[in-house]
């Protein structure tokens, strides 16, 4: 089995000007994957700027992997649409993490990532100390389609008894 470094919490925050896949609207969720593991978002029903707020938790076992991100339009009577994808790298983060920093005032930047053509950020990502954890915000333009951005907050959280960063 493979070792477990820690865990990465997703928060999936909103969708913004995602793409229209049926007559006036969208009806999207997200899939998210890593290695093997799939999570997945809720539908929110005719809205092209979901707020979903939702807390999707990946099980980090190697951090070289990136993380994919597809937004689907739920069809009912067919097979869902896609409406665009990103992939993001969690390496910036992770290295964050490996300081194994303490006590730093909450808003504290560690490290910044800035868009280039090798990532989907639509804007610069900061990984920033927030009451005591490590976390980032990531704003994902998505590929293969006409518009839409997602917004993500990673956090990190380590595991008793595995194997840590």
């Amino acid at each position: 089995m493979e070792s477990l470094f820690g865990l990465l919490k997703i928060r999936v925050r909103r969708g913004i000007n995602l793409a229209v896949r049926d007559v006036r609207s969208s009806d999207p969720y997200i899939v998210i994957k890593m290695g093997k593991q799939k999570l997945k978002t809720s539908v929110m029903y005719n809205n092209v700027n979901p707020e979903w707020n939702e807390e999707l938790t990946l099980s980090v076992t190697d951090p070289n992997l990136p993380i994919k991100l597809t937004v689907y339009d739920k069809d009912t009577f067919s097979a869902d649409d896609k409406m665009g994808d990103a992939e993001f790298d969690i390496k910036p983060f992770i290295e964050a993490v490996k300081m194994h920093l303490q006590d730093l005032p909450s808003g504290t930047i560690i490290t910044k990532v800035t868009p280039c053509r090798s990532n989907c950020l639509s804007e610069e990502s900061t990984v920033i100390w927030e009451n005591g954890c490590i976390v980032q915000a990531l704003c994902l333009r998505l590929r293969n389609v006409e518009c839409g951005e997602v917004e993500l907050q990673l956090q990190w959280v380590d595991v008793p008894g595995s194997k840590g960063i």
